[in-house]
């Protein structure tokens, strides 16, 4: 059961093939086993979920259903636990223990999750490397001297190594997305707003409900399928306790479901960074698969906004954020230029409404290679290599910023694997407050090309799917 998903641990549970404490006990015995290589599980709360097992399987057994009822999980360790530090890994911090839990604990926790731990992340959430001097460095189960991404790394690890079979973490500059692209995971970027913040704020500050992204960030699940996708969102997504006053969640249903039936726009170049060969091929052969489905498949629009002009003005509210706190930055960016990015902002949210009038999806690229190697030199001294191409590390974001800037959801899924044998993933994007379609249309592609592998050399029943070699 290590890679079994999380729907699949329901109905086990549910059917008494299975109980809480058995899926805990195989969940802590995994993490022992493996995580002293691969340091993802970096805040341990056992104890309490032994407790949190038992109660579970006293309720299943007076028939209580709810959807996550025994289900282990871990969440990133940005998230406030009641009891448990929250550092982000700055040291000084790890005395400071929430007060109560992030709303999405509190609502994994409602539906009967049995929360494991906390996962590791990079330093102050700012790295696509999740090592920080609190909690040391997470390595890729693929391949230990690899990233497996940031911020949210430890999270996708977790996944990929078969501690667990749901977590859940957060993106700004692709802290979802990337992890779950060098992991071979799914992850959701939800539109912004549809699941609240609260509680993922830096340690020490207080956890109101602002999002400490300003309007960029976002949170979501990482999982192991994109059904388990839909079914996490399901359960977090919706008002805080504020706006519920007044709010409800309606989120429209899934455009389609049957493959063939999606209009689909595929980008492969971007004109501000190169995107290796590897990620490129990979993408273009799910494309054919998907044109032998019977989908429409473009490679341009006339309606597609400008990915540069996207990328610069993401960068302005970018900045705005993170020098509005940081200490001798006088050159930040004025309330005036901040007012005339978010204007312009808004004439491509419009842009994109007209575009998704034509079509449902967009695929590209995650980020322009598969995970590389660990490099935890000065950030600005960093370089990439994309084939035979060098760029500075920093450089490697713009395929997150077309979802990012206007909120639209992204559902990141793996495609294949690289000639090293790394996963490769894609990012789907789809129209504002239109969450399920980018999953559904996940969920199409899992059934017809297959979707996660795991890791060679961890040990259980290794493949789900048929995802293809690049």
């Amino acid at each position: 059961m290590d890679y079994a998903t999380t729907r699949e641990l329901v109905a086990a549970l549910q059917a008494g093939k299975t109980s809480a404490v058995a899926l805990l006990e195989r969940s802590i015995g995994r993490i022992e086993q493996f995580d002293p290589v691969f340091n993802a599980v970096v805040v341990r709360d056992f104890e309490r979920a032994r407790e949190a097992a038992a109660e579970a399987d006293a309720a299943l057994a007076r028939g209580d259903r709810r959807p996550l009822l025994g289900i282990p999980i871990t969440v990133k360790e940005a998230f406030d636990v009641a009891g448990l530090p929250t550092t982000w890994g700055i040291p000084g911090t790890g005395q400071l223990r929430a007060a109560e839990d992030a709303v999405v604990v509190r609502r994994l926790k409602a539906a009967g999750a049995v929360l494991v731990g906390k996962t590791n992340v990079a330093m102050q959430l700012a790295d696509w490397q999740s090592a920080n001097p609190v909690y040391g460095t997470t390595r890729n189960p693929w391949d230990p001297a690899r990233t497996p991404g940031g911020s949210s790394g430890g999270s996708a690890a977790a996944l990929a190594a078969g501690y667990v079979s749901l977590e859940f973490g957060s993106d700004l500059v692709g802290s979802l997305r990337v992890p779950a692209h060098f992991c071979g995971v799914f992850a959701h970027k939800p539109t912004h707003g549809l699941v609240p913040m609260r509680g993922s704020a830096p340690p020490g500050t207080p956890a109101l409900s602002v999002d400490p992204g300003v309007d960029l960030a976002v949170v979501g699940p990482l999982a192991r399928s994109a059904a388990d996708l839909a079914l996490a969102l399901d359960v977090v997504a919706g008002p805080d306790d504020a706006e519920a006053v007044a709010y409800r969640l309606a989120l429209p249903p899934a455009r389609h479901v049957a493959l063939g039936d999606f209009r689909v726009l595929m980008l492969d170049q971007h004109p501000l960074v190169p995107t290796s060969n590897a990620v490129r091929s990979a993408l273009q052969r799910l494309c054919d698969g998907l044109e032998g489905a019977g989908c429409r498949i473009a490679r341009s629009s006339p309606l597609l906004p400008d990915l540069a002009r996207v990328a610069s003005l993401w960068g302005q509210l970018l900045w705005a954020f993170i020098s509005a706190d940081m200490p001798g930055i006088e050159a930040g960016v004025s309330h005036r230029d901040w007012i005339h990015a978010d204007r312009a902002r808004t004439g491509i949210a419009h842009q994109w409404r007209e575009f998704f009038k034509q079509w449902d999806v967009v695929l590209c690229p995650v980020s322009p290679t598969p995970a590389f190697l660990h490099d935890h030199g000065e950030m600005e001294a960093r370089r990439l290599r994309i084939d035979d191409r060098e760029i500075a590390y920093k450089d490697q974001s713009p395929w997150s910023s077309i979802a990012t800037l206007t909120g639209l959801p992204s559902t990141a899924m793996p495609i294949g694997l690289s000639g090293e044998g790394l996963p490769i993933g894609m990012q789907i994007i789809g129209p504002y407050l239109e969450d399920r379609t980018p999953i559904a249309f996940a969920e199409a592609v899992e059934r017809a090309f297959g979707g996660f592998v795991a890791p060679p050399g961890l040990g259980a029943a290794a493949r789900v799917g048929s995802a293809t070699e690049a």
